[in-house]
């Protein structure tokens, strides 16, 4: 089991420029396709009597429940390598709690600050890509993630989000807390919607392969070790969030130009 309260991958930096392309018949992660633009709105309004191109930015929504922070720091990686793509931005958001407030405290919960947003069902049909992030409970996603999941029944019964990409980021207590359990236990919500799972592989490149420090993460997605709920994520954690961030924008910003 994984103490669920966050979880965190390894340590000593394996830089992130290395993996610099995915693979030779795969896509290039810092060579973003220069001449290629981001998605255009189809309406062009008119100024000053001139018809005004307006270019609208893909968006890759970065989904996530964190109850010690350290989703919170993976998360907050993702978005700086979603926004190194060329016409993809990423944008934070938090699921609702469940729990009650004197649970919370209990549990010595740090407060949540109001600079990331809550996220509503009805706004996850605005999203070009989905970075589902949550910590473990048993080997699988947390309960407040799965409640948010539950409450997209009106989404599903109209397949609203079928085809979208989606990949998930995960926390873990201990090392056999479950890295890849809870991942790929995940996976049964996107099939139900129809969206496409994207996990990393190996694209990391040397990083995923180093054994001299422990390291969250796994072919599923990034991954961080919590320990007690006191360990921070180490640099390479931090930097494999940062590529599959990088990695999912390139994924959505071909499929957008597919």
């Amino acid at each position: 089991m994984g103490k669920g309260g966050g979880c965190i991958p390894s340590k000593n930096r394996a830089p992130l420029g290395a993996p610099a392309s995915v693979s030779d018949r795969s896509i290039s992660i810092e060579g973003e396709g220069e001449g290629e633009n981001p998605s255009t709105d189809v309406s062009a309004p008119i100024q000053d009597g001139i018809l005004q191109k307006v270019t609208k930015k893909l968006r890759i929504f970065i989904v996530f429940y964190s109850m010690y922070g350290h989703i919170e720091g993976l998360a907050k990686k993702m978005k700086k390598g979603v926004d190194g793509i060329e016409g993809v931005e990423g944008i934070l958001y938090r699921v609702p709690e469940i729990l009650a407030p004197e649970v919370l405290e209990q549990m010595k919960v740090p407060p949540k600050g109001d600079e990331i947003p809550l996220i509503s069902v009805d706004k996850l049909v605005e999203a070009n890509g989905f970075l589902f992030g949550f910590p473990t409970r048993y080997g699988s996603m947390a309960t407040q993630m799965k409640a948010f999941f539950d409450s997209t029944g009106n989404l599903w019964r109209e397949q609203k989000l079928a085809g979208i990409p989606a990949g998930f980021f995960v926390s873990t207590g201990t090392q056999g807390g479950g890295q890849e359990t809870t991942a790929w236990t995940a996976i049964t919500q996107l099939a139900h919607h129809g969206m496409l799972y994207v996990p990393i592989g190996y694209t990391f490149g040397a990083g995923m392969f180093k054994m001299d420090s422990i390291r969250g993460g796994s072919p599923y997605g990034a991954g961080v070790f919590s320990g007690d709920g006191t360990r921070p994520p180490s640099e390479t954690e931090l930097a494999l969030a940062e590529h599959q961030g990088k990695y999912m924008a390139m994924i959505v910003k071909r499929f957008a130009h597919s």
